[in-house]
């Protein structure tokens, strides 16, 4: 078959007459081919044509998938670009303004937000089809596997590369903390964060296994050992969080992660470590970098930066899975949170709360609709 869109578009309605679907106009904003990976895109203008062409129950998208003997046929919204667009230039100002800051004042950290700017850059360009295995992967390596986009950025000088003729990075700089919890959205970041060019040290706060399961711990000591990071856990003190949310007095989630952004943020002040990095994914834009202002153990005042890696990039969760999938990561399904399971099940309206979370996530361009209902359908299944 000759890929094009008028192709396309009369195939698709052949395919929509054949399985008995309405006559649809089939609208095609623009289609983009990987030889290589023999994967399609097909970008329509809005979503109710992205529904079209995937059909009820994504029989027709199925269908052609099978006629075409496409690998993977992935149908993509124009509209819910511009967003992500729009954030990632959002985030882009943010983090020039941080990189400008550094400057002047000399600090650390020029080369890995350098490169984060980059990768950006590079994302906001290839918006559509963008694979992070294979960006990382088409990087030049450093000696000491600092990677940095070879782009025409560097040759023209626009940005200052400060491992010229391969030096090697100091060990004690561009230090920075991931917050590591052995989900994929912070196992993400702590892959990025290596890649990138800082000098990661993963911390995980553990509250015991009602909170943090053993599948998690396997996940950061695999990770953090195929990646030759420095891995830390911190206990806390969970018992009056776990005892009031068994006793349905709040939802735990937002003091949970109240109480593990605090502790990390000290942990920074009193380590002489300026960036701490999270796997939020909601801090889009303008708050995807952020100061938090503390004191360190001798009371002098010290401001970290908060830097909310997978924000920046306004990356979805299917970008996340398609990157860790090459580590040994086990996928957990559902929140994976022990204590999280037992409120719902004693207090079913609690869930309410969660679903919230999810369609922050949904209305964020985050989750799709479909893995949205998959989350809160797990909240009933497990009763």
């Amino acid at each position: 078959m000759n890929l094009n869109k008028d192709n396309l578009i009369i195939h698709i309605k052949n395919i929509r007459r054949e399985i008995g679907h309405d006559e649809a106009d089939i609208h095609i904003k623009d289609i983009i081919f990987n030889k290589h990976n023999n994967e399609l895109w097909i970008i329509t203008p809005d979503r109710p044509d992205k529904s079209a062409i995937i059909g009820k129950g994504g029989w027709v998208v199925g269908r052609l998938r099978e006629e075409t003997k496409i690998n993977k046929i992935h149908v993509e919204s124009y509209s819910d670009f511009i967003l992500k667009k729009y954030k990632m230039e959002l985030s882009l100002n943010s983090l020039n303004s941080l990189i400008n800051e550094y400057r002047i004042k000399q600090k650390d950290y020029t080369f890995p937000l350098n490169n984060l700017k980059i990768l950006l850059k590079e994302k906001i360009n290839n918006i559509y089809n963008f694979d992070f295995n294979e960006y990382f992967k088409n990087s030049e390596e450093t000696k000491n596997n600092e990677i940095i986009k070879n782009s025409e950025e560097t040759k023209n000088n626009e940005i200052v590369d400060p491992l010229k003729n391969n030096e090697i990075v100091d060990p004690l700089k561009n230090k920075a903390i991931v917050a590591l919890s052995g989900g994929v959205d912070s196992s993400f970041s702590l892959i990025l964060a290596k890649k990138l060019g800082f000098n990661p040290l993963a911390i995980t706060i553990d509250p015991g296994t009602i909170i943090l399961p053993k599948q998690f711990k396997n996940n950061i000591e695999n990770l953090c050992k195929e990646l030759e990071v420095e891995h830390k856990y911190i206990n806390i003190n969970y018992e009056e969080i776990v005892k009031d949310a068994l006793e349905g007095k709040f939802h735990p989630c937002g003091r949970c992660s109240k109480l593990i952004e605090d502790t990390l943020f000290n942990y920074a002040s009193n380590n002489d470590v300026d960036v701490v990095i999270f796997g939020d994914m909601l801090s889009t834009g303008s708050q995807c970098i952020t100061k938090y202002n503390t004191k360190d153990k001798n009371g002098i005042s010290k401001e970290i930066v908060r830097l909310n890696l997978p924000a920046t990039l306004s990356v979805g969760k299917e970008e996340i899975k398609n990157t860790v999938q090459e580590y040994n990561i086990e996928r957990i399904k559902g929140f994976g949170c022990p204590l999280l399971y037992e409120v719902h099940k004693n207090y079913p309206h609690m869930k309410k709360f969660s679903i919230q979370r999810i369609l922050r996530e949904t209305r964020a361009g985050v989750l799709e609709p479909g893995e949205a209902l998959d989350l809160i359908w797990s909240f009933y299944k497990l009763n």
